[in-house]
């Protein structure tokens, strides 16, 4: 049976509670049963923009360069089955006022036509990729993957028959909460292989990367941005800073590695 909306707008209420609620999954106990319930054989990517990233290529062929957002369309051009939500929970839950609401996750696969019409609605592959257009034409990022949690929430599976595309916001993401998760839990949300974001001299240390940071992964020291190990290669510093003092490339060889990734956790046939 898919959710019903009544419930629904009840886990938008609790969608504060999120920081909370991860912090106890750094109680040993209660971490098992948090991992089981909601994390279990999750596998998740951040793309950056491809408006931010250099592609390092031995040789780069007009109209054939790799960018990450090929890795939605691909999955978008192979699925069989397409839904978009009418809204984005995290953005409506935290009434959003400087991103589109109504630009709400993509989910891939035969477990999508399990979610509540009232959601939501089956679309072509055409409209599926005008829908991931509109959103980075929109700012937003895409993270692409497995995640038990939309699964919970929207009542559907099996897991490994939907594909999880959420078009994430900086202020409102759910996954601003990944700083207080156990790192072990954590880390089942990554940046893409092959991405690297490096910090060149241009830097004054104004700290307007730090600030955009949804997972707190850069501190300004001795007037220098340093980028930990924490950083999910969104892009988001890449594009505001002032100086354009920070550079992020990848390796093209890795946006086929991710697909293959991804396509090992779910089959949106």
């Amino acid at each position: 049976m898919s959710r019903p909306v009544w419930l629904v707008d009840i886990i938008k209420k609790g969608f504060p509670t999120r920081f909370l609620l991860a912090r106890l999954t750094r109680v040993p106990v209660l971490k098992r049963v948090m991992d089981y319930l909601f994390f279990e054989n999750d596998d998740m990517i951040y793309l950056p923009k491809d408006t931010v990233v250099q592609v390092n290529q031995s040789v780069a062929t007009p109209g054939e360069m790799v960018l990450p957002s090929q890795v939605v369309d691909y999955f978008i051009e192979k699925a069989n089955y397409h839904w978009v939500m009418n809204f984005c929970i995290c953005r409506d839950s935290s009434a959003c006022a400087d991103y589109p609401i109504k630009l709400g996750c993509l989910f891939l696969g035969e477990a999508a036509m399990k979610i509540n019409p009232e959601l939501g609605r089956k679309v072509t592959k055409e409209e599926a990729l005008q829908h991931v257009k509109q959103c980075r034409e929109a700012g937003l990022i895409h993270l692409i993957g497995r995640n038990k949690l939309d699964a919970v929430w929207l009542n559907v599976g099996p897991g490994n028959k939907l594909l999880t595309v959420c078009n994430c916001c900086p202020c409102c993401c759910l996954w601003r909460m990944l700083p207080d998760l156990a790192p072990d839990i954590g880390r089942k949300v990554t940046k893409m292989p092959g991405v690297t974001i490096a910090v060149t001299d241009r830097c004054v240390g104004c700290g307007t990367c730090s600030n955009v940071c949804f997972v707190n992964a850069i501190n300004v020291v001795n007037n220098r941005a340093v980028i930990n190990d924490e950083c999910r290669g969104c892009g988001r510093c890449v594009d505001v800073c002032p100086q354009k003092a920070l550079h992020i490339s990848i390796d093209d060889q890795y946006v086929e590695k991710s697909i293959d990734r991804i396509a090992e956790l779910v089959d949106v046939s």
